[in-house]
């Protein structure tokens, strides 16, 4: 028997058995495009400094319209590339704030050390913008491998300067933090460490050494998309990752997956259900079958008009252990 056949994937919508569902839309979450001041090893993005696509100003304007006109939006969810680099950040933050919804930036904490970034921290705590931000680890050298030297250094600095402003202390200005595991080397696969313990460990290292508060910890799995992706097959460990990760697959999780609840727009302006299946350039399907775009939305005056989420073999990663989320473990 071969290996393909050995290690053959279950689809991913055959181990559902029932279709899975859209409930009501409450995330809107926006990738504002690829510009970024980083170019680290796991993004599933395929960022970086050289990236030029980013959101035009006629997806802006029809993105604020969506936010001012649909209040069931709880939050605006921005993601890039570095969200803040990428054009149309601050409206969009502007105009959620300014109808009551709750806004996350998703940073990697260094742009605030590059030109014309430095006034973040304080633009940040000014309109109570929630930060999320990437720290793959607690000790130094693991940072530095996924994400380039020097960039543990400038992340703890970052965090020292949002601890200053309030952020980790005031119940209104939250700062958490994204774990991310290194890349398999070999098949000896792990699954990510238990979230509330790991949790305990980063606080107690970060506030013993460098002083530091932060609200909570968000593990997230490697999905199999982008630079990792590449990697895995470069290493011919693709497959027997995709399998490690049905092999793990927990039902429970499923019912709590953020794409049940969440559209993710893209810079051009067009919807999926999840940043995932995004970057995989699977759009999201009305029930009529016919893919969606804001403009389609904002025609439709609903949010509402997706039946069935589109899947692949690449969400066992967030239904793997105790499952995985942009806001970390599921069950």
């Amino acid at each position: 028997m071969t290996q393909t056949a050995t290690l053959a994937v279950t689809p991913f919508r055959q181990k559902l058995r029932t279709p899975l569902t859209k409930n009501k839309i409450t995330v809107l979450q926006i990738n504002l495009g690829k510009r970024c001041n980083l170019a680290c090893t796991h993004c599933h993005v395929e960022a970086g400094p050289k990236r030029t696509e980013e959101l035009t100003p006629e997806i802006c304007d029809q993105l604020i319209e969506l936010i001012h006109r649909f209040p069931q939006i709880q939050t605006v969810d921005l993601t890039g590339g570095a969200p803040e680099m990428n054009y149309g950040f601050k409206p969009l933050v502007e105009a959620a704030r300014a109808t009551g919804k709750e806004v996350i930036v998703r940073s990697n904490l260094t742009i605030f050390f590059e030109p014309g970034y430095q006034d973040l921290p304080e633009y940040f705590a000014q309109h109570q913008v929630r930060v999320v931000a990437s720290l793959p680890c607690y000790l130094e050298d693991n940072v530095d491998k996924m994400r380039g030297k020097g960039v543990y250094n400038d992340s703890i600095r970052a965090i020292q300067r949002l601890n200053q402003l309030g952020y980790g202390k005031n119940p209104q200005l939250i700062l958490d933090l994204v774990y991310n595991p290194a890349l398999p080397v070999s098949e000896d696969f792990s699954l990510t460490p238990n979230q509330v313990k790991l949790e305990q460990d980063y606080k107690w290292f970060l506030k013993e050494n460098f002083d530091i508060e932060f609200n909570q910890l968000f593990t997230i799995t490697n999905l199999p998309i982008g630079r990792t992706k590449f990697y895995l097959q470069r290493t011919k460990l693709y497959t027997p990752y995709l399998k490690f990760l049905e092999d793990n697959f927990n039902p429970t999780t499923v019912e709590h997956l953020m794409c049940r609840n969440e559209l993710s727009i893209d810079y051009r302006g067009n919807v999926y259900d999840c940043d995932f299946n995004q970057m995989e350039e699977i759009p999201a399907n009305s029930g009529t079958g016919e893919t969606l775009t804001v403009s389609k939305l904002l025609a439709a005056g609903s949010l509402d008009i997706i039946d069935e989420i589109r899947t692949a073999s690449y969400c066992y990663g967030c239904t793997a252990g105790c499952g995985s989320s942009c806001g970390g473990a599921l069950t």
